[in-house]
């Protein structure tokens, strides 16, 4: 693994778990009156923005090919914050475009985790854990279409 695409995918894990304690103390900060948009948005700032944020950047940690340069892992982590950022603030301001652009980001930055660990086998308790990384792809490619029509439905 390259330095660029071992930062890259720490920076990820770093990222996510900031994620899940922004959305931590998001949820502190609104728990006295709460909406139904700050309820969304912690949800989806610990669980999208954190959770699978740590997922997808443990698995480029763990399975990634050697001798990368780095760009791929380095355009996942950049496509996939931009694009939480463009959801959150598309749905917080009710700009349908701007969640759908989000959307389109988070589908090519987890095209670009898939690549990043094309070819990975893994063995034993490994084989688990690349299970799980291809699962969690799975649930996110349709959860985002899912999202999406919520989103442009106003139910988000």
């Amino acid at each position: 693994m390259a330095v660029l695409e071992r930062r890259a995918a720490w920076a990820m894990v770093g990222l996510g778990v900031a994620c899940v304690v922004g959305g931590g103390l998001a949820s502190a900060a609104t728990a006295l009156a709460p909406t139904e948009h700050t309820a969304w948005a912690v949800a989806y700032l610990v669980l999208v923005g954190g959770v699978a944020q740590v997922g997808l950047g443990v698995a480029q940690i763990l399975f990634s090919r050697p001798g990368g340069s780095g760009v791929a892992t380095l355009s996942e982590l950049a496509l996939w914050n931009v694009g939480n950022a463009a959801v959150l603030a598309g749905v917080l301001a009710a700009t349908a475009v701007l969640v759908d652009l989000g959307g389109a980001l988070l589908v090519v930055a987890l095209a670009l985790a898939v690549y990043g660990v094309r070819g990975a086998r893994g063995t034993g308790g490994w084989r688990i854990a690349l299970f799980t990384f291809r699962a969690l792809v799975v649930v996110l490619l349709l959860s985002i279409p899912a999202g999406l029509l919520l989103a442009r439905f106003g139910v988000g």
